[in-house]
């Protein structure tokens, strides 16, 4: 007995018609009609009525067991295909926007140099994705700002840097050497998605500085450094980052600049609450190092 098969009897039941389901299913009309044949021939026994297309009392009986095993091989499908990617050998690491500077690259490096024998994969997280790749298991660490404060992960702390807002260079206060928190809270945002963990809007907006009051909301969405940019850049809309992302993302049309009086901020490398897979910790153990060591100065000298 054919899981095929099974899948072929359901999909002619539901539609009723032999025709329909070969449609549905990519097959030949034939090839539908000779597997819902061999099923009968196997229980020995009628399990579809064919004017009209209909389960028999078999059928029926037989199609509430096909619905459960078909249902148990897409859960072993799914669970070995999680297991399989992350076998032992294979680090997923997370990055979203420039992760935490120079620090990403730099641990990335010493971590293929010390461990050759794991394959480390870096996958780009956008700004919806602050603890959820991690929590489903799509990442196994990640690098994100700002912290997350939330007990099923394990936060450590790389970088401290001060805030910048990117705005557009026609825009008037794109010339300042440095602006106050007072002069940016009225600029029109970038919009985030509804699904954007609050942590990351607070961060995004200065929520705290305005009170938990809404930002205004400039003409674009955004999920990532590059369309902020983009917006930015069109005068539609601005962002706000760590100091550092001005290293990474020179955008013509656009300036960065320092918001004197904004709280400092973090960028973290978060991992699972009580993930002791050895892997996950020599990661850490090497980002938390490299971090003490580069201090404050962060830009690495050209190797």
């Amino acid at each position: 007995m054919e899981l095929r098969r099974l899948e072929t009897l359901l999909v002619v039941a539901e539609e009723g018609h032999f025709g329909r389901a070969a449609e549905r299913l990519f097959l030949a009309k034939a090839t539908v009609t000779e597997h819902v044949k061999q099923l009968e021939q196997d229980f020995g026994t009628r399990l579809l009525d064919r004017n009209p297309v209909r389960l028999t009392p078999a059928g029926h009986r037989l199609a509430r067991h096909a619905r459960a095993l078909l249902a148990a091989a897409d859960l072993a499908r799914a669970d070995v295909a999680e297991a399989a990617s992350a076998e032992p050998g294979t680090l997923r690491v997370g990055v979203m926007g420039h992760g935490s500077a120079e620090l990403t690259p730099a641990t990335a490096q010493a971590f293929r140099m010390a461990h050759p024998e794991i394959d480390l994969r870096l996958v780009p997280l956008d700004f919806t994705e602050h603890v959820s790749a991690l929590l489903e298991h799509r990442v196994d660490v990640a690098f994100v700002r700002p912290a997350p404060v939330d007990e099923r992960v394990e936060v450590d702390v790389l970088t401290t840097e001060r805030r910048i807002v990117v705005v557009s260079a026609r825009w008037e206060l794109a010339d300042a050497p440095e602006v106050r928190l007072a002069d940016v809270l009225d600029l029109p945002f970038i919009r985030l998605p509804e699904r954007t963990p609050r942590p990351f809007t607070d961060y995004l907006y200065f929520t705290a500085a305005r009170g938990g009051e809404a930002p205004r909301r400039g003409k674009d969405d955004a999920v990532n450094p590059h369309e902020v940019l983009a917006t930015a850049a069109a005068g539609r809309g601005a962002g706000s980052a760590l100091e550092s992302f001005e290293r990474f993302y020179p955008w013509p049309g656009t300036r960065c600049v320092p918001v004197a009086d904004a709280p400092w901020e973090h960028s973290v490398l978060v991992s699972r609450a009580g993930d002791e897979d050895p892997q996950v910790r020599a990661f850490r153990t090497l980002a938390t190092g490299l971090a003490r060591e580069l201090g404050p100065g962060l830009q690495l000298a050209p190797a």
